[in-house]
């Protein structure tokens, strides 16, 4: 098959750690569908990969590339960022076949707004929103956004344009990484590296994503996947999922990306089966009834250089 994969840093020419994760999470799905046989096509601004064909882009004609290359591949998948992934995601379902989400989904996981009020309304234990936080911890992040950017932990009560406040749950930051469809197959719990780092910012303490260790297996792991796989049903989605989750007794579901994260770098180290095998038995409905692991991986960013 001939397969598109579009990831937005790497196509566009971005640089720092959205570079640094996109490109790892772009070689890794490559790499997978190469080692299947299948002809892939990926778009770059500079770096070549070791495997597949690159098509040079850049921000300007990203998404006119997408739009020819999707008429001429088999299967497509769009990897970031969240404000505009839907509107590229529409572009590969109107002309191929999609592998990950649908627009509609995509644009609704986007949203923490919605997305929160939609986890609520189907009892998933969320973090509430808070309209006026007054003197209390809260977390402060944009409404649309991704990898803990401008994420801060607050007592500040001025909501900055474009922010959303909502409640601080202390816990333990988890994910759990699966394959969405007609029936969803759970892959792995994770535990996430979170640093809270005082910088003395007057928005608060910074909460940033440092890492993870994929296939992480606490006794409770069995409720993490039944919170994630009910998340990722109420919301639509569809192919590689991750489930963002704090847990402190509670499985509070934090955030929902219907799209690839950094963790199908450790993820694919220790499958036993092929992420895009996954990716395309999803869609004719054979995924397996489980996946096997041979280890737990740990990375961080700094692994990604």
């Amino acid at each position: 098959m001939k397969i598109l994969l579009a990831e937005y840093a790497m196509g566009t020419g971005m640089d720092g750690t959205f570079l640094i994760e996109g490109r790892s999470m772009l070689k890794t799905l490559v790499n997978s569908f190469a080692r299947l046989g299948h002809e892939v096509t990926y778009l770059t601004s500079g770096p070549l990969l070791p495997k597949g064909n690159a098509i040079s882009s850049n921000k300007k004609d990203f998404r006119n590339i997408i739009d020819e290359e999707a008429k001429k591949a088999d299967a497509g998948l769009i990897i970031g960022p969240d404000e505009i992934l839907s509107e590229l995601t529409a572009i590969i379902e109107d002309n191929t076949l999609n592998l990950g989400s649908t627009p509609e989904a995509v644009a609704l996981c986007a949203d923490k707004v919605k997305c929160t009020e939609t986890l609520l309304r189907h009892k998933i234990p969320a973090p509430r929103i808070l309209e006026d936080p007054e003197d209390v911890e809260c977390i402060v992040k944009p409404r649309f956004g991704s990898a803990s950017e401008n994420t801060y932990l607050t007592t500040n009560t001025e909501i900055p344009p474009g922010s959303i406040a909502t409640e601080f749950i202390n816990g333990e930051h988890l994910s759990v990484s699966l394959i969405a469809g007609e029936r969803t197959l759970p892959l792995c719990a994770n535990k996430q590296m979170i640093e809270f780092m005082d910088l003395n910012d007057p928005a608060g303490i910074r909460v940033e994503y440092k890492g993870n260790t994929v296939c992480f297996s606490p006794p409770y792991k069995e409720e993490l996947f039944r919170t994630a796989v009910t998340a990722s049903r109420v919301l639509g989605c569809r192919g590689y999922t991750g489930v963002d989750i704090v847990y402190n007794g509670t499985p509070y579901v934090v955030d929902v990306n219907p799209r690839p994260t950094t963790s199908i770098y450790g993820i694919c180290k220790v499958i036993d089966i092929e992420i895009a095998d996954l990716l395309l038995k999803n869609r004719s409905g054979r995924l397996p009834d489980s996946v096997g692991t041979v280890a737990e991986c740990s990375f961080t960013k700094e692994d990604f250089k």
